[in-house]
């Protein structure tokens, strides 16, 4: 996670983000504070359920979308890492080194893939955001969009082995969805997506069968206006006590009662306060970069008990307290 010191909505993507709010007439020295508290809460919170927080703060004030770091890095088992090639030219800058070299000193990585050359070409594809991955059945799902090209996806499917599967979608105001992860979520046993969105009613029809795979207990459809409260842009992550799912208390209010009880029968619901986050168009699984890296073994010095630390320090980078996401033991890289 990124805590931001200078958030605001992103002025540069507003026009293909569907989600966003203006930010004409915000007060926006109040935002970029209470931004902070909510990446910071939401950090504890997920600290406290058993959930490993890499917690990156982020001060200078030329990166208004940081706190959304998917969209330029994932990470892979078998220690892989990929950085992403970012549509909006003031994004570009979120790619941080630093937090690369933590990775690899707290996990053991074997290579770094790095796509973000294909910007000089026009080519984009916003990391996990522009795909939502099906870790079991090794499927890339990406909503063709100026942030989801094609040819990109098909240089990470066959990298990372993923079939790649790509569809037209549109949100409510007919806008293309400009990331996938905000229509659709893949956990272990249930998928969200807002089928009604896809354009081609062949593609919706394909789509829900690959969701539903090999015991997948439920595909449950979300409505547009479900989507427009970020009912799509949620997260599985292993916690102590077995799976949740982290999404915001703005998507877990939109949802059903019967909806939210098919999720709890493999994942207890975890909702995070992050309204103000949610003016940039985006909601808590683009505020995760989830960690699929196996851990270096950590030695403490004889009588020296390791320290840990907390979510609620603004401490340097290097220092800071991954948010490992669920995924299948034994996947191959």
């Amino acid at each position: 996670m990124v805590r931001p010191h200078r958030f605001r909505p992103n002025e540069a993507t507003l026009a293909d983000n569907g989600f966003q709010a203006d930010a004409d007439g915000l007060d926006l020295t109040r935002v970029a504070a209470t931004a902070f508290e909510e990446v910071t809460r939401a950090a504890e919170a997920l600290d406290a359920a058993g959930v490993t927080v890499h917690l990156f703060d982020d001060e200078r004030d030329d990166r208004p979308d940081s706190v959304f770091p998917n969209n330029w890095i994932s990470t892979h088992s078998g220690g892989h890492v990929a950085l992403y090639p970012m549509f909006t030219a003031n994004r570009r800058g979120e790619r941080r080194g630093d937090i690369v070299d933590h990775l690899k000193a707290q996990y053991r990585v074997q290579d770094v893939i790095d796509y973000s050359g294909l910007e000089y070409d026009d080519v984009f594809l916003e990391g996990t955001g522009a795909m939502v991955l099906d870790h079991e059945f090794r499927i890339a799902y990406a909503a063709r969009s100026n942030r989801a090209d094609p040819v990109a996806l098909e240089r990470f499917c066959t990298n990372f082995g993923y079939e790649p599967m790509v569809f037209d979608a549109s949100d409510a105001r007919d806008i293309p969805i400009y990331h996938t992860n905000v229509m659709m979520t893949v956990a272990t046993e249930f998928a969200l997506v807002g089928l009604d969105a896809i354009t081609s009613p062949m593609r919706r029809i394909e789509l829900a069968e690959r969701l539903a795979g090999r015991g997948r207990r439920a595909v449950i459809e979300l409505t547009s206006r479900q989507l427009d409260e970020f009912c799509g842009n949620a997260i599985e992550l292993e916690a102590r006590d077995g799976r949740v799912l982290a999404l915001s208390r703005r998507a877990f209010n939109a949802l059903t009662g019967e909806q939210r009880a098919l999720i709890e029968r493999s994942a207890r619901l975890m909702p995070l306060d992050v309204p103000t986050i949610e003016l940039a168009g985006g909601s808590v699984r683009c505020m995760l970069a989830g960690v699929h890296l196996d851990p270096r073994p950590q030695r403490a010095p004889e009588h020296e008990a390791l320290s840990t630390v907390s979510a609620r320090t603004a401490t340097p980078a290097p220092e800071a307290a991954s948010v490992r996401e669920a995924e299948p033991a034994q996947m191959p890289g």
